[in-house]
């Protein structure tokens, strides 16, 4: 299926693409690259409204399936020295969608070479680090015809080539939210005379930790993060405003919203206590990255007839908008290692993949697909 030419052919692609990496809904470069090379192996490039990015297909009628890759970076100084590190400051592909997207455009072209009944749809989508670019796919339209998408994300941390895969929650869901919490300044000096932002602050970050401990049940995995506080100006001023940000992670719908009205349940009566008012605003969401059991276990099947057994995974407390998809057809995810267990993880500056790594990205796409049309095509019984 991939002979060494090939091979070579992929790794310098995504070298390539490593070196010039572009930052959510800036990914020009990126997307005329895309399809320059759609277009030399004769591949339908279906034209809509994305900005960015590029839908594209290979045969017609049903069943269609779809695979994704993502194709964004991260805003990240990069620091691996390599020779095809990033020639733009300040921008990586610190999260691997190089591998991701070279990966699709491998199993394209092998895929164009196929005899198969269906179509099989190439999303190669935009803005998935700020969640945003799966319900733009949707939204175009484009996709509408899907009956199942699979996808995949790669570790770092997992042995070069190594797949993982699960039924059920595989990637937690994500809530950003912001507290803006305001009261009345003061001279520090005079504290009585002011109600003192910083120490209601202070307080809600500490309150909103017993959420995790004190109302979900302890089999039940989620976390409430604060990571960012701005209050005050200098050191003899009480201010009268700041705000703190954060996310929350979680695996079942049910855990989710406990989480979400606790929160602002504390947040606002925390500050009603020492006389402040809190407004608690989410500013973005990616649902839970579930893996149908029906699909993973056709994945499963046609994954192990050349790779062996495929070992199950803990789910990750990272998110993805790849959840997204799912609200219109079941899906499937896994996790394709990408370099070794001490390797850096995801979002590090000095995260490196190997070159392994794309074979086995490649493979899986192409069996996934094949094996998914031929068990769609079968009428259902009953």
């Amino acid at each position: 299926m991939i002979d060494k030419k090939f091979e070579q052919e992929l790794i310098e692609t995504r070298r390539y693409l490593h070196a010039h990496p572009e930052i959510s809904e800036k990914e020009f470069q990126t997307t005329h690259f895309i399809r320059e090379k759609l277009k030399q192996w004769d591949i339908e490039i279906l034209e809509g409204d994305l900005k960015t990015g590029v839908v594209a297909q290979i045969g017609s009628g049903r069943p269609v399936i779809a695979l994704r890759a993502d194709i964004d970076a991260l805003p990240i100084l990069e620091k691996t020295e390599l020779p095809y590190a990033s020639k733009y400051k300040g921008r990586m592909h610190a999260c691997g969608h190089d591998l991701h997207m070279t990966s699709l455009l491998g199993a394209a072209k092998l895929l164009k070479k196929e005899r198969f009944k269906g179509t099989i749809k190439l999303i190669f989508q935009p803005a998935e680090e700020i969640g945003q670019g799966a319900l733009q796919v949707l939204k175009s339209g484009l996709v509408n015809d899907v009956q199942a998408f699979v996808g995949y994300h790669n570790m770092p941390t997992l042995q070069a080539g190594e797949i993982r895969l699960k039924e059920g929650a595989m990637m937690a869901a994500v809530d950003r939210f912001r507290v803006v919490v305001r009261g009345s300044g003061s001279h520090a000096a005079y504290p009585q005379e002011g109600t003192d932002v910083v120490l209601g602050i202070s307080t809600i970050v500490q309150n909103l930790q017993q959420i995790v401990a004190r109302n979900l049940s302890p089999l039940h995995a989620a976390v409430v993060s604060v990571t960012h506080i701005d209050v005050g100006n200098t050191w003899n001023v009480l201010p009268d405003e700041g705000y703190f940000e954060g996310t929350i992670r979680s695996f079942d719908s049910e855990s989710r919203q406990l989480i979400k009205k606790r929160f602002v349940e504390i947040a606002e009566l925390t500050a009603k206590t020492v006389g402040l008012s809190a407004e608690v605003a989410w500013l973005m969401d990616a649902e839970l990255t579930f893996n149908d059991p029906n699909l993973t276990a056709i994945v499963r099947e046609s994954l192990a007839g050349w790779y062996g057994p495929i070992a199950s995974t803990e789910p990750s407390s990272a998110g993805e908008d790849f959840a997204h998809y799912r609200t219109q057809a079941p899906s499937v995810f896994a996790f394709i290692g990408s370099n070794a267990p001490e390797a850096p993880g995801l979002h590090f500056p000095e995260m490196t993949i190997k070159d392994e790594t794309l074979a086995t990205a490649v493979k899986y796409y192409v069996h996934s697909a094949l094996s998914l049309l031929r068990t769609l095509e079968k009428p259902s019984e009953g």
